[in-house]
């Protein structure tokens, strides 16, 4: 058997662990266009921040591929021909497969802004090839502008605050981390950003560029010396939607990880599935999510039946010791009764929906959140449940002695 994985992300090396966990001898080749070992996307803010050494990002040791038996090429897939089973890559060479993974993740949206061309130093902030490039450009004389106040952007921010002069960060929206948070949660960490030297404008946006300076929307302008454009991505799916490859916003897939063309699977950012809280596919570009989808494709691909049918968007990030953790569904649109509790500098937030856990939003002590995660990915009953003492302390007390006993191997 030839399988073939484009990408070289957690989801590609969690798709080797798949395939060979049901299958020793037949090849793999993984065709990676960076040309580091798969690596963890979230941790290149801590080396930028001198937090963590590169070696400590990668996903597995460096004999990982050797050991697996896989022939890593490092080279672009542009094309798949489904019919003859041949992945093109862009040097001209077609690497044939029995069963292909597409693990190709996502790349920096860029808009066409005016004036753009003219900013000498100018970076995007996904890969670690982009940590490298920033942290050559930057001093302590350095003035950064970051257009994004989303996850990319704000861990960026963070990498740079004790690198450089002053960091800036402008936004559309009117709040930071508005596509997971809403007004009061993103008060509380907006201010904390604020108070560990950040700059904002928000509901703002540079609308041109003159060299170094930002022309905003709202008639002000921004000088600085490095610009940073964190204004999301796009899930790499150009060539398989060529293919003739089922895609919405990203690849189509079922809960085997099939794709619409038999014989190909998918995983990780560059892919849609079912978000159990929300009742529709969506892109859940999260590392579990990445992780688990691998290993469910990789384990099919060699023959498995496994299924991955509880998949539900969650983050955890900190900033400067604030963290939080948000999961599942938590729109305040009154689908769902929400629960509270909250002070100056912490907020806890639970949407219950059909008297299950549907999402939730903790700002502060996030110590065994992951309780909370497991109700929402079981899609728990909560009747019997002390919900009341489980919001004000994540442990197992609340639950029956039955289910504790089964949560914990029989021990109680």
């Amino acid at each position: 058997m030839r399988y073939v994985i484009i990408g070289n992300g957690p989801a590609a090396v969690s798709c080797i662990d798949g395939i060979r966990s049901r299958d020793r001898q037949g090849s793999i080749i993984v065709i990676s266009k960076e040309a580091h070992p798969a690596y963890f996307r979230p941790l290149i803010s801590y080396y930028l921040e001198d937090k963590s050494k590169e070696d400590n990002i990668y996903c597995r040791r460096d004999d990982f591929y050797q050991e697996q038996q896989c022939n890593v090429i490092r080279n672009e897939a542009i094309a798949i021909d489904v019919r003859n089973k041949l992945v093109a890559l862009n040097n001209g060479k077609m690497i044939p497969y029995d069963k292909l993974c597409i693990c190709s993740g996502s790349s920096p949206f860029v808009p066409p802004i005016e004036g753009l061309d003219t900013v000498e130093k100018k970076f995007t902030f996904l890969t670690i090839d982009d940590s490298f490039a920033i942290e050559q450009a930057v001093d302590k004389n350095s003035r950064v502008l970051i257009i994004g106040a989303g996850l990319i952007g704000l861990k960026c921010a963070e990498g740079l605050r004790d690198r450089v002069q002053t960091v800036t960060v402008c936004d559309l929206a009117p709040r930071v981390l508005s596509s997971i948070l809403d007004d009061d949660c993103a008060s509380i960490v907006h201010k904390h950003l604020e108070d560990c030297g950040i700059k904002f404008s928000l509901s703002n946006t540079a609308e041109r560029f003159e060299g170094n300076t930002a022309h905003m929307k709202d008639g002000s302008e921004i000088d600085f010396d490095v610009l940073i454009l964190a204004l999301g991505v796009r899930p790499n799916i150009g060539f398989f939607k060529s293919a003739g490859g089922a895609c919405n916003r990203a690849i189509l897939i079922n809960n085997s990880m099939e794709t619409s063309v038999e014989g190909i699977y998918a995983a990780g950012d560059c892919v849609e599935q079912e978000d159990i809280t929300f009742g529709a596919k969506r892109v859940m570009a999260l590392l579990p999510n990445a992780n688990i989808g691998g290993y469910t494709a990789g384990a099919n691909m060699a023959g498995g039946t496994l299924l991955f049918d509880n998949a539900l968007p969650m983050n955890s990030i900190g900033f400067w010791g604030l963290h939080m953790m948000t999961a599942g569904t938590y729109a305040n649109d009154g689908s769902a009764e929400m629960i509270e509790e909250k002070t100056e500098t912490s907020v806890k937030r639970f949407f219950i929906r059909d008297n299950r856990l549907v999402g939730f939003i903790i700002i502060g002590d996030v110590k065994s959140a992951g309780i909370y995660t497991n109700l929402i990915r079981n899609q728990t009953d909560l009747t019997d449940l002390d919900l009341d003492a489980l919001i004000k302390n994540a442990n197992l007390f609340p639950f029956g002695k039955n289910t504790r006993s089964k949560m914990l191997g029989g021990v109680v």
